[in-house]
């Protein structure tokens, strides 16, 4: 006889429609809208806390690459422990952690501290961004409400850039940096609180293995190449034996990490997921694009708000341009995913966000929103708008159901890792390029005039800005060379990814 307390502990049918899946529906997109938000939020943020922290150009970077390496790093390692070890217990981890450091974020008294925190960010995001699209995929069994959901789910994640720069404009501006980390503690807390009674756990069946080597050496050879870059940027130079110590790190650590996935029985990221062809040009394109995209954000946040002498908030309305081309791109264009097919569609809308970023370099003293950011933006946004729309259909067509989660992961995680080494390489480019051009006149970093020291921000944003359009152009030659043409595309259906 089954005892009460037995029955009570017993594992819901999962043939059975969850009564509050709608609910979960909900909770999991406000989580994952959190973690959307938290990058285009600090953006906006960035050129205040560098002031009032005083974060040298060299070092500014980590707060951006801090996040997106943390996240990059462990995200398929976070989707495997939400498996094992419980989606609603993970997600809950994560909304909790998330709260704590963000507040420590908030309270950070130097540079170290907030980087740290942004790291401790990007851990906590790795678990919960896993666990909600997971438990919207167990909660809707039904395939059109379950088609339903992820549109549902895709919107939000569409709206969180918007979202973050119109928030953190008005935050930034009349409450201070400070309250772009803060303003994620309510958020978490009130996701978590709506979690515990509506959404019920759920686990994958088979033997639980973490690959933990595999996921510290991935994200350790990351951090050194990361590092490796901002000490060049610091003066230390490229060819500086530190650099040099640290570039080597990474590659040591970073092949380390394929010796590892290839011999484990059960690896963080197995290697037949990306040796197809196709799929592995998705992924290198998706880096790519990451790497130039958040690169451009970068610079573009300083150009509005140091050269334009725009406030917080109108630099982040001035952004809404490019969330809302995405968003629009991703939402109209579908019948061309079937119409073009998907390789013409992302190597199209690849070149289209290459030309953007060139467009960029034409940078001057008469240069204003209207004539370089606008264009700019609308070119880039149709463009990586419809790599977004068209890339999950080659990167997740013909993957072994088993392998369906990993690689949904390591779609999203090839951007981040893009998002985490873009900036930290061009903006070690860039500090290069502006002592360069203040030496050249005789000048000294920090006692030019004005007028000069602004010029050679406008010359670093320059290189920046040829470096991530030629990053493009090489997400385009990667499209062209490995993505084969399937024969027909129809039918294939992917879940959005929260990277997007």
């Amino acid at each position: 006889m089954t005892s009460p307390a037995h029955r009570a502990h017993r594992a819901p049918d999962p043939t059975t429609p969850d009564p509050h899946r709608w609910m979960t529906l909900i909770v999991a997109s406000v989580a994952t809208l959190m973690v959307v938000l938290d990058v285009s939020i600090v953006n906006i943020a960035l050129p205040q806390a560098q002031s009032d922290l005083g974060m040298s150009d060299a070092s500014r970077q980590w707060m951006i690459t801090a996040y997106a390496l943390a996240s990059g790093g462990l995200l398929l390692l976070g989707g495997r422990i939400a498996d094992f070890a419980g989606r609603k217990k993970i997600l809950l981890i994560g909304l909790l952690g998330f709260a704590a450091a963000s507040m420590l974020g908030g309270l950070a008294l130097n540079p170290s501290m907030l980087f740290a925190a942004r790291a401790l960010q990007g851990t906590f995001a790795a678990l919960l961004a896993p666990a909600a699209l997971s438990l919207i995929t167990v909660a809707f069994t039904d395939p059109k409400e379950r088609a339903k959901a992820f549109g549902v789910f895709g919107a939000f994640q569409g709206g969180g850039g918007a979202v973050g720069l119109l928030l953190g404009g008005v935050l930034t501006q009349y409450a201070g940096w400070r309250w772009c980390m803060y303003i994620n503690v309510p958020i978490a807390l009130t996701t978590a609180l709506a979690t515990l009674p509506y959404i019920r756990e759920s686990r994958a069946a088979g033997d639980r293995h973490y690959d933990v080597l595999g996921a510290v050496l991935v994200t350790g050879g990351l951090v050194a190449l990361v590092y490796g870059f901002a000490q060049a940027a610091d003066g230390v130079g490229w060819t500086a034996p530190a650099t040099l110590l640290l570039l080597a790190a990474a590659v040591v650590l970073l092949t380390a990490f394929v010796v590892v996935e290839h011999r484990s029985a059960h690896p963080l990221l197995p290697l037949r997921v990306i040796l197809d062809r196709s799929r592995a040009g998705v992924f290198l394109a998706n880096l790519l694009i990451g790497a130039g995209m958040f690169g451009m954000n970068l610079f573009m946040t300083y150009f509005l708000q140091v050269n334009l002498h725009y406030t917080p908030l109108r630099a982040g309305c001035a952004f809404l341009p490019f969330s809302v081309g995405i968003i629009a791109t991703t939402t109209l264009s579908a019948p061309l995913v079937t119409r073009l097919g998907p390789k013409t569609l992302m190597a199209a809308g690849s070149t289209l966000a290459t030309v953007g970023l060139f467009w960029l370099t034409r940078l001057d003293t008469a240069s204003g929103y209207a004539g370089e950011v606008l264009p700019t933006q609308i070119l880039v946004s149709v463009g990586v708008g419809l790599f977004f729309l068209a890339g999950p259909n080659v990167a997740l067509s013909g993957v072994d159901p088993h392998d369906a989660g990993v690689a949904s992961a390591a779609l999203s995680t090839s951007q981040q890792i893009g998002a985490a080494l873009g900036p930290a390489l061009l903006n070690t480019l860039y500090v290069s390029a502006v002592t360069g051009y203040l030496t050249s006149r005789s000048e000294s970093p920090g006692q030019a005039p004005q007028a000069v020291q602004l010029d050679a921000y406008r010359h670093g944003y320059r290189i920046a800005f040829i470096v991530a359009g030629a990053l493009l152009a090489a997400a385009v030659v990667a499209l062209l060379a490995l993505v084969k043409t399937p024969k027909s595309t129809a039918g294939d259906a992917a879940a959005p990814d929260p990277g997007h």
